[in-house]
């Protein structure tokens, strides 16, 4: 009788387990930043009873979203160059030798998945190629998240003992592992300044990837959603157009009855979800001054409530009352243009552009 002999079993080198390392570390930290704000992002929009969002600093939701889409963009060299230092891990034989590598295998064969359709359906988002999902991209790209993060802390904990190896011991000198880890870190400090200058004004013309560039658009705000897509064009324009508010007391002002009141100007950024961000100056009525109007209580929160067919937003407490929010009838000094929400619009600090209706039509005291 012929005896086989056993095949050999596969294991990347010294030298290939460092660098695999390496890239896991550094795709680690981009996830969990990427996670961090995107989770807040989600909260914000959607906030649990216990979560409370505080109006100021103005610019701390531009930051934290300009940090989600930026971690997500490197994200993608850093995801690529992992796959393929690990690539011959997916042949190793015995498939499987115990109880953490069953654990490392089962792991991985839900991160891979997961961590590409977080990644591409990230890009689509920023891309505005809904299109191209026919699901919901906010609970897809949310639920996404924490399955990614679950399986990661628990790759995390199986390979912890084989990255600290890796790392602890003294490597002789690789110019393979230095040119990938060269070219990996190239690729991502190229595709964060060719796009972050959708979120940072000063290098907005080094921006030739972005998405979005800040400066593009009526009155030089971009528009996500322009009037007529949102089907509100006749509406808005109409001669005969009321905005109501109804609380404790009642009222109902035209478009000269809100130019007559006491108007305020305030320069605050819109910062979207898709990374972009842009600072103008508006001009319009105080909606704690609407408020007091009404009879509203202290902490009531309002309900926005827009000419475009089942669009609204909650404003929370803290942003009601902030001196900064406002019921905008101008930007830059010029009447609103269509596509920015004339005849009025909310405009709030430190919130998703995705809460500052546009097109407003009804303020709603919440109680």
């Amino acid at each position: 009788m012929v005896r086989r002999p056993a095949l050999p079993l596969i294991r990347l080198g010294e030298p290939d387990q460092r660098l695999a390392s390496q890239l896991g570390i550094a795709l680690g930290v981009a996830f969990t930043i990427c996670f961090v704000t995107g989770l807040l992002s989600h909260a914000i929009q959607d906030p649990p009873s216990w979560f409370a969002w505080p109006s100021r600093p103005v610019q701390l939701y531009r930051i934290t979203q300009g940090l989600h889409v930026a971690t997500g963009i490197v994200a993608v060299p850093l995801l690529l160059a992992k796959l393929w230092s690990v690539y011959p891990r997916l042949f190793e034989w015995p498939p499987v030798r115990d109880l953490p590598h069953l654990l490392s295998r089962l792991t991985a064969l839900i991160l891979v998945p997961t961590a590409i359709l977080e990644v591409v359906t990230g890009g689509l988002n920023i891309a505005r190629w809904y299109a191209a999902m026919p699901f919901s991209f906010r609970t897809t790209h949310h639920w996404t998240a924490w399955i990614l993060t679950g399986a990661l802390a628990v790759h995390l904990a199986v390979k912890l003992p084989i990255v600290a190896r890796a790392l602890g011991r003294a490597a002789a000198p690789d110019p393979r592992r230095r040119g990938v880890l060269a070219g990996v870190v190239a690729a991502a400090s190229a595709l964060t300044a060719t796009t972050v200058g959708q979120t940072l004004r000063p290098l907005a013309g080094l921006g030739i990837l972005a998405p979005r560039r800040p400066s593009i658009g009526p009155q030089g705000l971009p528009v996500n959603r322009s009037a007529v897509q949102a089907g509100i064009t006749a509406a808005a324009r109409d001669p005969g157009y009321r905005l109501r508010v109804d609380g404790p007391r009642h009222l109902v002002l035209s478009l000269a009855d809100l130019a007559a009141r006491p108007q305020y100007t305030v320069s605050l950024p819109i910062a979207c979800v898709e990374g972009w961000s842009a600072t103008a100056t508006w001009t319009g009525v105080r909606v704690r001054d609407l408020l007091d109007a009404v009879g509203a209580p202290p902490h009531a929160r309002l309900r926005v409530e827009s000419l475009q067919h089942r669009v609204s937003s909650i404003l929370p407490a803290a942003h009601c009352r902030d001196p900064l929010t406002l019921l905008a009838l101008r930007i830059g000094g010029e009447p609103l243009h269509l596509d920015h929400g004339y005849p009025c619009r909310l405009i709030a600090p430190n919130l998703p552009g995705v809460m500052q209706t546009k097109w407003v039509r009804r303020l709603v005291v919440l109680t």
